[in-house]
């Protein structure tokens, strides 16, 4: 068993990959600049008490609390970090985005010349995005120019390219995934899938932005875990590797079908709003090389996915009501 460092491990990915290496075994510390949420956001708190003791949670935040966290990894000493600390959310790293590029490039520039010096630390798991990419109509392969469109995509991009200098020159171990987006079960409310649900529970108009024509692809945390450990288990470092199932769907589609499997007419559960500025129009990953060198497969269908979001929306309803359904930027 080894030692697991979980940056920002309070969000969706992060904490169902906290439960996954628990649930293997594994020692875990946690670390995110916001207090663990509720429960019902944190698929860990659901396992027996004797993989629940094996984690650690700090409070911490890259871009204030960097000198303690070197402390305290110093103290952890973990053999592998899987980082998914950094500014989220597209549109709206073109209000600020100066803060983008100080948490997602100058603090982790920070935090990579730290981890470089470390002789414990034998995997480094970045968790990036295909936005750096830009909008594509064909499959995209890992060795794709990049063509970052938002201030969001190119503090991705530059991370990623500062990542891979470091192990070109200095051999530092990191292994970059980039995945489709994200659901399932505990997913911030302000995503599409679980506010959709809310949503069309509750009785209230989804805005649907630009329509909803824009593709995506979407891979359940779960699946999203199991490629961060095939990535640990059998990844080269310096490589990159795309994590994404072939179902791509509009977004009008995915809302679609959650209103077909609560029984609720389309038109009356969705208003057409105004586009996200910069929105990209479609991400396709190729998976190939992760299917081929890691073994990697997905095990959720999309549509058992959304069956079990909307029994954990349903079974957590009185209190997702309660909390905010929106966006709150933190600089």
């Amino acid at each position: 068993m080894s030692r697991r460092l979980v940056l920002a491990s309070n969000s969706f990915a992060g904490s169902a990959y906290v439960a996954h290496a628990l649930s293997l075994g594994h020692e875990v510390w946690g670390a995110s600049r916001s207090a663990e949420p509720s429960a019902a956001f944190l698929p860990y708190r659901s396992l027996p008490a004797a993989a629940q003791a094996k984690f650690r949670f700090v409070q911490a935040d890259i871009n204030q609390d960097l000198d303690r966290m070197f402390e305290l990894m110093a103290e952890f000493q973990p053999d592998v970090v899987v980082d998914f600390a950094g500014q989220g959310m597209v549109a709206e790293s073109w209000n600020a985005p100066e803060q983008w590029y100080q948490t997602n490039v100058v603090a982790k520039a920070r935090l990579h010349n730290f981890l470089r010096k470390q002789s414990w630390l034998k995997r480094y798991i970045r968790i990036s995005t295909p936005e750096v990419y830009g909008s594509s109509d064909t499959l995209i392969t890992e060795d794709q120019t990049y063509n970052p469109s938002t201030p969001y995509a190119v503090s991705h991009a530059a991370t990623d390219m500062s990542l891979k200098a470091f192990h070109n020159t200095l051999g530092f171990p990191v292994i970059l995934g980039r995945f489709s987006n994200f659901f399932g079960e505990h997913q911030q409310l302000y995503r599409i899938v679980p506010k959709t649900i809310l949503c069309v529970l509750t009785g209230q108009k989804l805005p649907l932005h630009g329509g909803g024509t824009s593709v995506r692809a979407f891979i359940h945390a779960s699946d999203v875990a199991s490629g961060i450990e095939a990535m640990i288990d059998k990844g080269q470092t310096g490589q990159v590797y795309h994590f994404s199932t072939d179902q791509f769907l509009t977004i009008r589609e995915v809302v679609e079908r959650i209103c077909e499997k609560l029984g609720v007419p389309f038109e009356k559960a969705v208003e057409i709003a105004g586009e996200r500025l910069g929105k990209d129009q479609a991400y396709l990953m190729a998976t190939t090389k992760a299917r081929t060198e890691l073994g990697w497969a997905e095990r959720n269908s999309f549509d058992a996915g959304l069956d079990r979001t909307i029994d954990w929306v349903k079974s957590n309803l009185a209190e997702l009501k309660s909390l905010p359904w929106t966006y709150s930027h933190k600089a």
